[in-house]
């Protein structure tokens, strides 16, 4: 009987195991079960949960893991979902395309091959919003804000909406929203791969002479904007920004009121630099009011640290600008 077989026996007696309990129940090497536990995994008969150290194997249901899904649509809507659609489950499994759609379909007891071209109907409208180069010039949009007093960024794009009407989140929004709440650098390995070479081409097209980041409000041991700065590899000078706060940090997030953002933004950040440039590009994870990015603008150009900034999020609100409170 192979390890894998002595594996599968091991969970018909407890359908939740962990590497160490099948290494006492075995006697075999850890090397040999992590192998076996991989095959189960990528076969669909065993779910893996958690990660190193407190990771837990559970064995997937027999209905669940032998019934066929009726993918009924065709090849074109397939690709469109695999490059579109991505599911996180309330398990924390990731389901991308035909595969998450189907699930998120009968979730909410829609018919699957109808959905799929309503889902394509909607994202191919929302994608007449994008330039020729994939971004989404979000300037307009910032300069009819009317609670500004004046807008200081040149120009403001974002690589993707965070949702789309009916549909929700959209992949990247989903991408970002699960990667900064759980401080998983596994998902923002993901998300810089999806959005590296898109941001290379649009940095050289513009041709930048320096780079800056928004930097984080609350402390945490993974931060996206840090990762993101070390990961996404834009040879370009940093400016430095600072961000400061009183006694009770306060996110932009948590502010519903557009002045109150911009009040937080014009109060809490400082840069620090002393070089001088022509054009910056001010990078940010995800544009609400637009008042963070607008503000910091302010203090570089009022510095004379740049000549011109322009905004680049992962991703922006469709509406107006509307607020995101819960990234």
């Amino acid at each position: 009987m192979t390890i894998k077989e002595r594996i599968k026996e091991q969970f018909e007696r407890n359908n939740e195991q962990t590497v160490k309990e099948l290494y006492d129940q075995l006697m075999v090497s850890k090397q040999a079960i992590h192998l076996a536990l991989n095959q189960l995994v990528n076969e669909g008969s065993v779910v893996k949960f958690g990660r190193t150290p407190k990771t837990v194997y559970r064995l997937v249901g027999v209905k669940a893991a032998l019934e066929p899904i009726p993918f009924d649509i065709g090849e074109a809507e397939s690709e469109f979902l695999n490059e579109h659609f991505l599911l996180i489950s309330e398990l924390g499994e990731m389901k991308y395309g035909a595969k998450g759609f189907y699930d998120w379909s009968m979730k909410r007891g829609l018919p699957f091959a109808k959905t799929v071209k309503e889902f394509i109907q909607t994202k191919k409208k929302y994608q007449g919003y994008y330039s020729e180069e994939g971004m989404i010039d979000g300037s307009l949009k910032l300069k009819n804000t009317t609670s500004f007093d004046r807008v200081f960024l040149d120009e403001i794009f974002y690589v993707d909406f965070y949702a789309i009407e009916r549909f929700g989140k959209t992949k990247l929004g989903t991408l970002l929203h699960y990667a900064k709440q759980g401080q998983n650098k596994f998902l923002m390995n993901i998300l810089v791969n999806e959005i590296r070479e898109k941001v290379l081409a649009f940095v050289a097209q513009h041709e930048f002479d320096a780079i800056c980041y928004v930097p984080p409000t609350i402390r945490r041991e993974t931060q996206i904007m840090k990762f993101l700065e070390t990961h996404l590899h834009i040879n370009l000078p940093k400016i430095q920004i600072h961000k400061l706060s009183g006694i009770i940090p306060v996110p932009q997030k948590s502010l519903s009121k557009i002045d109150e953002r911009i009040n937080n933004a014009r109060s809490t950040f400082a840069i620090a630099e002393v070089m001088q440039y022509k054009r910056v590009l001010l990078i940010d994870d995800a544009v609400g009011s637009g008042a963070t990015m607008n503000q910091i603008a302010e203090k570089i150009l009022d510095k004379k640290v740049a000549e011109s900034v322009t905004g680049l999020a992962i991703v922006g609100s469709f509406k107006g600008f509307d607020v995101i409170t819960d990234i």
